[in-house]
């Protein structure tokens, strides 16, 4: 990196802050702070899903695997996330908004105190947030990486940068401030990613190789099959399924980009249009990747560092900043959101158990309070990432993949499939079981019956074991022992309709009182 690059990367900074500066006006209440109000257009909060769902880990360990097998990267990442959502627009979304509009809460988690009970709210809320803190670590880490290979910082200086400038917007503006910075980001990552596209098709061009031909190349044959690798048939059902789940906000701030809207019919919207996006943009992003055997040469055994040798290669100055500024976009824009969503999380569903202040917080002390809870969340996953690497993480895409994938099927399962009538019956003892006996299974899998095999448990196993074993145990309890009390009914039926047809139903807010839903 030159000077012109290094402006291009402090401009972007500067305009993050800014944007924060400016949504705090708009943030006057928790509601504002948590979910906009209920006042976001939905093609920002559509927008807003999508670059949620993006990291650095993309131009890391994504890029690795696109170095190693080709478009498989493609096929059992992109692609299932699009149809998750696509499916999930029908399915979860306008239900997600109906937690607001009809139910009144600010937390994804909040509703689970009436469909199950306390104990089952207080076991996902909890788990949950230890998983993003290990999630977003492994964000933190990766972004940290791309910009040791282009500056030179060490990992935990560059772990400090991103962290503090995420901290500063985030905080101030709530979730307005997120999604209008991931507005600006989506643009900048459309320039950086058209850019590099492009870059890679005129450096074919120059070696007599094509835009076609490349496929032909004795470096990447193999690389046009869809699954190949640890990437089986297996996998990529077992990715679908966590995906749709987790994109449709099991894993909580994509939950929050349906509640910021106005209406159900809104969410559902939104939903189309990130699926779209992450359908036709991540090829444009991926292509280079795919083409990069033939333009440089990985020092990592992994391959996660192509992208960035690639970049430094081909792009000149200033556009070398914008593209680095784009792995930035990526990174702050999921890190934000998710410390936004842990924050209403532990604020509105957890600090009200262990504290008795916390359930007479007024407007100006939860607003506080939802601050507060973001910067200790943001310091905690910082301090995870600096340990990504170690033996105990292995390395980035490890986290990712296994740790995330394989713990989300049990978290996310009893909080989305407790909005659909037909699971009705499954109550606090099919959604606390599934939830134990995924997490047991998570950790049999990857650590006792893996050390009694060559070469450990195939990683499709490692990740689809536990998602099963938690979706299973959900029906089956479901229907051996039915909970379908009418109080957990009519929760039920708020979420499922827009209108009178569900009959008032108290709820209790986070900070402890009960309201009753109109």
């Amino acid at each position: 990196m030159n000077s012109l690059d290094w402006a291009v990367l402090i401009g972007y900074f500067g305009v993050m802050v800014a944007i924060g500066v400016w949504s705090h006006k708009r943030v006057d209440n928790v509601s504002d702070f948590f979910t906009a109000g209920g006042k976001m257009p939905w093609w920002l909060s559509g927008i807003s899903h999508h670059m949620s769902g993006y990291s650095a880990v993309m131009f890391t360990g994504y890029a690795g695997i696109a170095y190693t097998y080709g478009v498989t990267s493609f096929i059992t990442w992109s692609f299932p996330i699009a149809l998750g959502i696509a499916i999930g627009s029908k399915l979860f979304a306008p239900r997600i908004n109906r937690l607001r509009s009809r139910l009144h809460v600010a937390s994804p988690l909040e509703y689970l105190r009436n469909r199950y009970n306390l104990t089952t709210q207080q076991a996902l809320a909890w788990s949950g947030m230890l998983l993003k803190i290990v999630d977003v670590g492994a964000k933190w880490a990766a972004i940290a990486t791309l910009l040791s290979v282009f500056t030179g910082v060490s990992l935990n200086q560059g772990i400090l940068i991103t962290g503090a400038i995420t901290a500063v917007y985030c905080t101030i503006g709530g979730l307005w401030a997120d999604a209008l910075t991931e507005l600006g980001q989506f643009i900048i990552q459309l320039l950086a990613g058209l850019s590099m596209f492009v870059a890679v098709v005129v450096k074919l061009n120059d070696k007599d190789i094509g835009f076609l031909g490349a496929w032909d190349e004795p470096a990447l044959q193999g690389h046009g099959k869809p699954l190949v690798g640890p990437y089986s048939t297996v996998f990529l059902l077992a990715f679908l399924f966590i995906k749709l789940f987790e994109y449709n906000g099991g894993m909580l701030n994509q939950a929050q980009r349906y509640m910021a809207t106005g209406s159900a019919h809104e969410a559902e919207r939104s939903a189309r249009l990130s699926a779209v996006l992450w359908l036709v943009w991540p090829v444009i992003l991926f292509f280079p990747m795919w083409m990069s055997p033939l333009l440089v040469h990985a020092e990592k055994p992994d391959g996660s560092d192509s992208y960035a040798l690639m970049t430094e290669q081909l792009l000149p100055h200033g556009l070398l900043g914008l593209v680095i500024v784009g792995f930035f976009s990526h990174t702050m824009a999921m890190c934000s959101s998710d410390a936004n969503a842990i924050a209403a999380v532990f604020t509105r569903d957890c600090a009200p158990v262990i504290w008795a202040r916390a359930r007479a917080w007024s407007d100006r002390s939860g607003l506080i309070a939802a601050r507060v809870t973001t910067v200790v969340f943001l310091g905690l996953s910082m301090a995870v990432a600096t340990q990504v690497n170690s033996p105990a993480f292995k390395d980035i895409i490890t986290v990712v993949i296994k740790w995330v994938a394989g713990l989300m099927g049990p978290i996310a399962i009893p909080m989305m499939l407790g909005l659909l009538r037909p699971f009705r019956r499954s109550g606090p003892t099919a959604a606390l079981v599934s939830w134990g006996a995924g997490l047991l299974a998570f950790w049999l899998v990857n650590y006792p019956i893996s050390w009694q095999i060559d070469g450990g448990v195939p990683l499709q196993y490692q990740v689809s074991v536990p998602l099963a074993v938690s979706l299973v145990l959900y029906v089956l309890i479901g229907y051996l022992k039915p909970e379908d009390t009418p109080e957990r009914l009519a929760v039920i039926e708020k979420v499922n309709t827009d209108g009178d047809a569900a009959r008032a139903v108290p709820v209790r807010a986070g900070a402890g009182d009960d309201v009753v839903a109109p």
